[in-house]
């Protein structure tokens, strides 16, 4: 059973919402992450998310709840610098992947680093932080719903690579 993260790291928009099927998720103004592209190694930048958190011990990209009134883009490079230490002046926007759930919803910001760095540990959120080839990545215990949506990212990334 997932549980809050630490009171001390707690906003309003961090809670639980409840859609009309039963289905919970987190963030009461929905959720951003960022996919980081090492394009010269073809690497992505994941997170292995603290047992506390929802989906704990899975991987996934640097992410979480949006704060009332923050865009997805915004909220997802705080996530990710956060997070990771993701520094936003290195990196390029490429795309975003929006799920969509009627009730919440989910954006992806897919963006491609213009050099490599070294991930930061700036919370209790990540157990481990690795660029991890993407020819890896599906071998990986990933996130339930960054799981399903791998194989269309990846997909994405292809299209960048070929450019």
């Amino acid at each position: 059973m997932a549980m809050l993260p630490p009171s001390h790291e707690r906003d309003f928009g961090d809670n639980w919402v409840h859609g009309p099927n039963g289905e919970r998720v987190w963030g009461m103004f929905g959720a951003a992450g960022v996919l980081v592209w090492n394009r010269a190694t073809d690497s992505v930048l994941l997170q292995l998310r603290a047992e506390w958190s929802h989906h704990g011990g899975t991987w996934g990209i640097p992410g979480g709840a949006l704060k009332f009134g923050e865009d997805a883009v915004t909220g997802a490079m705080r996530e990710a610098h956060e997070e990771a230490g993701v520094p936003e002046e290195l990196l390029i926007p490429l795309d975003t992947y929006e799920i969509d759930l009627g009730f919440w919803a989910y954006t992806t910001v897919i963006v491609e680093t213009r050099q490599h760095f070294e991930p930061a540990f700036n919370d209790l959120e990540s157990t481990d932080l690795q660029w991890i080839p993407r020819a890896d990545i599906a071998s990986f215990e990933l996130h339930p719903r960054f799981g399903q949506s791998w194989s269309l990212l990846n997909d994405m990334l292809d299209e960048q690579h070929t450019q």
